[in-house]
């Protein structure tokens, strides 16, 4: 390693290293950066606050649920424990969720980790890549044999089963539907969900699905056939769902496997 590269690596462990717990050579490395102590000081401060704004643009219903300061200082944990591994920081905060678990502080709000989960694949949603829709594709469901056929889902689909109602508490503080004194209730009767997300156009989306639903979308996610996936939800509704799907954007066509 030189000598360029060492210097840039001792920085970075200590602004990733709190005051109380210098690394060795802190001295040595103040001496490098502008106005010394203060510097590193500004540089920590600095990062705290970016990663602060990031995750409140990434994960506002937990802000809203956790609180401004609770959360602020959530976040700076966040940064020092899990620093990002890369200058994007819309990469950064996918280990939200499992470090939501682990803290003993959030214990009694055991559902927090799964509304991580939903808002970061939002997140990921948002970021996919972008597929148009082929309308005339879904003439070869009246055609094709389902065995030699697929369906086409949109950017960011994926679906994540919670023993909350995660994805009804993200959209009661998002959309307002359901209100947040119903999200409440069905929070208080343990009431379990599964989380639908995905892309329509440009506009991440979630909702809760029912069982058929996620068993369908997930055997199509895994890249089955149709009649793969519509054998693993047989108690679902195919036409009232390919209606929907189409009109919410969920689904974009199908194809010949």
């Amino acid at each position: 390693m030189s000598k360029l590269a060492a210097q840039q690596q001792a920085l970075l462990e200590l602004l990733f290293t709190g005051p109380s717990s210098p690394p060795r050579g802190e001295m040595a490395m103040t001496n490098l950066l502008p106005q010394g102590e203060r510097g590193l000081r500004a540089y920590r401060a600095n990062g705290m606050a970016l990663a602060e704004r990031s995750l409140t643009e990434f994960f506002p219903v937990l802000a809203q649920l956790v609180g401004a300061e609770s959360f602020a200082a959530l976040s700076r944990d966040f940064w020092m424990t899990h620093p990002p591994h890369c200058g994007d920081l819309a990469l950064w905060g996918g280990a939200l969720a499992q470090f939501l678990q682990t803290n003993s502080q959030l214990a009694d709000e055991p559902y927090l980790p799964d509304v991580a989960r939903v808002e970061w694949a939002l997140h990921v949603a948002a970021g996919a890549s972008d597929q148009p829709a082929d309308m005339a594709s879904f003439a070869l469901l009246a055609s094709a044999d389902p065995a030699t056929l697929s369906l086409r889902l949109a950017s960011g689909t994926l679906v994540l089963a919670s023993n909350y109602p995660a994805a009804s508490i993200t959209t009661a503080h998002l959309i307002g539907t359901p209100s947040l004194a119903e999200a409440g209730a069905m929070l208080r009767a343990g009431t379990a969900e599964h989380a639908l997300v995905w892309r329509a156009g440009l506009r991440p989306c979630v909702r809760p699905c029912g069982a058929g639903e996620a068993k369908l979308v997930t055997a199509l996610l895994r890249g089955a056939s149709l009649l793969a996936a519509l054998e693993a939800a047989p108690d679902l509704d195919f036409q009232d769902w390919l209606t929907m799907a189409v009109q919410s954007g969920l689904l974009l066509g199908s194809r010949a496997q």
